[in-house]
């Protein structure tokens, strides 16, 4: 029941937000960068780090992650409103990686895994905002991990808490999953959600010793890292708003329905996390098969932008 009356709770709260965004005219105006054309209501993720300071409340998740996801999350809601430069945004994910660090108790561990984890919790909080484009894809990938991570048994503990940030997905899902949607998660939501799972990233590698888990975050992370190449191959500013990841290729210039890739992402990534937890449970999950999942999902992505990047210049050549 407490479930239940917690999914109440998270829809009230966002409808409560909608007024408020309406009345200070927090929205979302699309521009020839964007993948929707209608003025959308902005920061609708703003209900994640909400369920976040819920679950500490109830007392599910600790002080340090509360106040790691509080503060990107505040800076990121300001970033919505009035941009920031990247200084201020920069800093406060780097203070939540050390809170998430401490909470970890990291920072007693070998001096040359710090600067790791710091690199690519940096790189993964804006490697999942960049990915936040489309309607539904935030929503659906953060569940497809959230459930991966819910089925370990190291995290069985940590349960309610990943229960409470699943409802808070379907309490924004249902205004954000959908053809026109209602809202935006904004960098609020998606850069908040960002470091909660890259907390659960750490937390999980470190409690099992099995560094295979980060493949749980392997399709965002392969289409991140091969599209910032192809932007840096082309000298553009890797910072700047862009429509070159394949996701976005799919949705715009291939025309398939935004919920029909953000499905095949999230779908694609949780039988990944599915295969994965059936090789960990069998004791088969060896360094070497994870990088043989990798090398084939890096070359299935390849081979499906190459094709899709073939048609898109023989269209241009139409044109012409």
């Amino acid at each position: 029941m407490i479930y239940i009356a917690l999914l109440v709770l998270l829809i009230a709260i966002e409808l409560i937000y909608f007024k408020i965004a309406d009345h200070f005219n927090i929205i979302d105006k699309p521009n020839n960068r964007s993948s929707h054309t209608a003025i959308t209501l902005r920061g609708g993720g703003i209900i994640f780090p909400i369920a976040i300071i819920i679950a500490f409340i109830l007392g599910y998740c600790s002080l340090w992650v509360t106040i790691a996801v509080f503060i990107v999350a505040l800076v990121s809601f300001i970033d919505d409103i009035r941009p920031l430069s990247q200084l201020p945004r920069f800093a406060t994910h780097l203070i939540a990686v050390c809170l998430i660090c401490y909470d970890l108790n990291l920072f007693t561990q070998a001096l040359w895994l710090l600067p790791i984890i710091f690199i690519l919790m940096i790189g993964w909080i804006n490697a999942f905002n960049f990915m936040d484009g489309i309607n539904g894809i935030t929503v659906l990938y953060a569940l497809s991990a959230i459930v991966a991570f819910s089925l370990l048994d190291v995290n069985e503990s940590n349960v309610p808490l990943l229960m409470t940030m699943g409802l808070s997905c379907i309490a924004f899902g249902i205004f954000n999953l959908r053809k026109k949607a209602k809202t935006f998660a904004g960098d609020v939501g998606s850069i908040s959600m960002a470091v909660f799972l890259g907390y659960f990233m750490i937390k999980t590698i470190l409690d099992t010793d099995q560094i295979g888990f980060i493949l749980f975050f392997a399709v965002y992370g392969i289409d991140a890292v091969i599209t910032i190449a192809k932007r840096l191959k082309k000298k553009e500013n890797i910072f700047e708003a862009h429509r070159s990841h394949l996701y976005q290729y799919l949705a715009n210039e291939m025309k398939y329905s935004h919920l029909t890739v953000a499905i095949a992402y999230a779908v694609t990534q949780l039988l990944l996390n599915l295969t994965l937890i059936y090789l960990h449970n069998n004791d088969n999950l060896s360094l070497p098969i994870v990088l043989i999942m990798l090398l084939a999902l890096t070359c299935v992505y390849l081979f499906v932008r190459f094709k899709i990047e073939k048609k898109m210049m023989s269209n241009v050549d139409i044109v012409k």
